[in-house]
């Protein structure tokens, strides 16, 4: 753990808050006329997702936790457990299906994903998904037709078993890119 102020803040930054882990999602320093200076933050609890909003004294002490990032490949599910594997030294990691948390959704086997580590203590923080990833789409309902002139969308289940909104020209067996942070359509591949 590393001291810091607040003008160390940077967006993606780990700190360590209330004797809690939080990621900063967004900072931005303020100084309204004659009062005193103070940073508005937006931070997310990385144990449980949650996000809030506080204030800090601008140049106030903070302590940034140094996090390392593993890529690991994804290679199936065991009850409770998703089971990973260092692709160096092909251990193989068990993460509970909280840790992992809503990412479950896009995780398809064999794929990799970056296991958030704490540099300091070596304890599993989350597991991070890359931002788009390319899935099938295994069932959805057939467009009606005349539907394609506005922007009307069908729900589509994928082949890991999520369930998106998709436009009408979507058909089964279609490969389409996702945005894992918002579960997202973005195009046709």
């Amino acid at each position: 753990m590393a001291a810091g102020t607040t003008s160390d803040l940077r967006n993606g930054m780990v700190i360590r808050y209330n004797n809690e882990l939080y990621q900063v999602v967004e900072f931005q320093h303020v100084a309204p006329g004659n009062w005193r200076a103070f940073v508005r933050v937006k931070l997310k609890n990385l144990a449980n997702g949650k996000v809030i909003e506080d204030r800090l004294r601008a140049g106030a002490d903070i302590d940034i936790v140094r996090i390392e990032r593993r890529p690991m490949q994804y290679l199936y599910r065991e009850g409770d457990d998703f089971i990973f594997m260092d692709n160096n030294t092909y251990d193989q990691i068990p993460v509970s299906a909280a840790m992992v948390g809503d990412a479950a959704r896009f995780l398809k086997e064999n794929e990799t994903a970056d296991l958030v580590y704490d540099s300091e203590k070596e304890t599993l923080l989350g597991v991070e998904l890359p931002i788009f990833v390319i899935l099938e789409v295994t069932e959805t309902a057939v467009a009606v037709r005349g539907d394609t002139a506005t922007n009307v969308t069908k729900p589509a289940t994928l082949e890991t078993g999520a369930v998106i909104q998709v436009p009408g020209f979507v058909n089964e067996g279609d490969r389409l890119k996702i945005d894992t942070r918002t579960g997202e359509y973005i195009e046709r591949v």
